[in-house]
């Protein structure tokens, strides 16, 4: 749950420049969280020098593959939905192969094989690089699968083909994998220890973004705020590196300031923050640089001590809103948005009203709000009955949805009469008269398209505001132009 999943994103398939010389059609569609479709880059960038250009036709592939997740129980079904699909096409073209990646492969194993006759070949998280490997295995008619769990991978030496989307915005992974044993989480199990990746290979992939054109990037992990680079290795070992490491070491706090510096027109943002592991020199370095976005994503689950410590959050509600009161002090105009589940094993209505008063103190801009489902090799799965029914469940998530919605629209009505800094990214979703951005506090705003084009900074006078949105006239370009 700690993943924002876009549900406008979800099955997206990934179009990219074709090479001439290649001669064989990847389909490869995404399921999940920003980090699998960043990993979805990857897989292209790899499979681009082994002859493949991208299709978004199914039916002319000759090799379709998923990147899957496995958060939630209906992410799952979704994956099984489409390889039915999938099946459905290969009757027609019997030598396309069909492989699944990511999260719900590493769950599931040799058992995707047994029960999705369809599936050639099953790939983890950290095997990207042996997919070459993998397909000449298949091509010789063997089934193949590598879900291995790496401490060292986090690609940082390939350089992602990006998604022709926007050419606006993109993904920076910094991190890979979760050491946080969240007992409702999958993310340990699927995506294996917190390491994090060199510095200057991050570096380097930002200037080249913004060589490209690219104007904002988002900093991209499972826990961003635990970044720790001391020459390699994972963070639970770095208790055992030598003096030397230790005193050059780079944590997120120098990591943003390092992005900043090097491009001072470019915006920054970073996914996804951890309670326990936010430390203030990260909210005084955005305090710091005006091109690091004045934007939060700090997931709490509950606002229950009880439900806090069932979950192993390892933060109590004080300390989480002494987090917030610090940010509010230091950062005045930050936003903050959450994650929530509703229903976790043993939840009492007390628990649910702890809930409600913490969103009450806290007015988040936005949220992510999930009831609570039950995940295979968890550990509330293993040790904690599933036992609040699900109409409880239904019942208190709606609650929280509509108080989230009330403070929405608080935050969005205080922007009213303001002038704010819009990155236009595309056409609104209704109509093409008007362009579609968001401004540094992470809010959508659409406003006349006027003279001006994707990739712009305007400055918007906001002239009226719907739960989500932010409405406007533009009033000229801004001075990062």
């Amino acid at each position: 749950m700690e993943k924002i999943i876009d549900e406008s994103k979800q099955g997206e398939s990934l179009v990219l420049e074709n090479k001439k010389e290649n001669t064989r059609k990847l389909f490869i569609e995404s399921y999940g969280c920003a980090m699998n479709f960043s990993d979805s880059e990857i897989v292209a960038s790899i499979l681009s020098n082994e002859g493949f250009n991208t299709t978004n036709k199914l039916e002319d592939a000759d090799l379709v593959l998923v990147n899957t997740c496995s958060i939630r129980d209906k992410a799952e079904q979704t994956v099984r939905k489409r390889l039915e699909k999938y099946n459905a096409v290969k009757k027609t073209n019997p030598k396309m192969k069909v492989g699944v990646l990511g999260c719900m492969a590493e769950r599931l194993k040799s058992k995707f094989l047994e029960e999705e006759k369809i599936v050639d070949l099953v790939v983890g998280p950290d095997a990207y690089k042996d997919l070459p490997n993998l397909l000449a295995e298949v091509e010789d008619g063997r089934d193949a699968i590598n879900v291995i769990l790496s401490k060292e991978e986090t690609y940082g030496d390939i350089s992602p083909v990006r998604l022709n989307s926007n050419g606006v915005t993109a993904f920076v992974s910094i991190t890979r994998g979760c050491d946080n044993m969240c007992t409702f989480c999958v993310v340990p199990f699927t995506r294996g220890r917190e390491r994090s990746r060199d510095p200057q290979s991050i570096l380097e992939e930002v200037n080249d973004l913004w060589s490209k054109g690219y104007k904002e990037i988002t900093l991209l992990g499972q826990n961003v705020d635990s970044y720790l680079w001391y020459g390699g290795g994972l963070k639970k070992d770095f208790d055992k590196a030598t003096d030397m490491q230790k005193a050059t070491a780079t944590n997120f706090a120098k990591l943003l300031e390092m992005c900043a510096e090097a491009q001072p027109k470019m915006r920054i943002r970073f996914s996804t923050s951890n309670p326990q592991d936010m430390t203030l020199d990260v909210v005084e370095t955005m305090a710091k640089y005006d091109n690091i976005c004045k934007y939060i994503h700090l997931p709490v689950q509950s606002g229950s001590d009880r439900i806090l410590k069932e979950m192993n959050r390892q933060h109590t509600r004080e300390e989480y809103i002494e987090l917030i009161n610090n940010i509010k002090r230091i950062l005045p105009d930050c936003t903050i948005s959450q994650d929530m589940i509703t229903g976790f094993p043993t939840e009492t209505e007390e628990d649910h009203q702890d809930t409600l008063s913490l969103m009450r103190e806290v007015k988040y801009a936005f949220g992510y709000m999930f009831a609570y489902s039950e995940r295979p090799g968890t550990l509330a799965e293993r040790k904690m009955e599933d036992d609040v029914p699900l109409e409880v469940k239904k019942r208190r998530l709606q609650e929280v949805i509509d108080l989230q919605l009330e403070h929405s629209y608080e935050k969005t009505q205080s922007f009213i009469g303001k002038t704010v800094e819009i990155l236009i990214e595309k056409e609104a979703r209704k109509g093409d008269k008007d362009w579609s951005g968001r401004n540094s506090q992470n809010l959508l705003c659409v406003f006349p398209k006027e003279h001006y084009k994707v990739g712009d900074y305007v400055n918007v006078k906001i002239t009226s505001a719907t739960k989500t949105t932010l409405i406007g006239e533009p009033v000229g370009y801004s001075e990062n132009n």
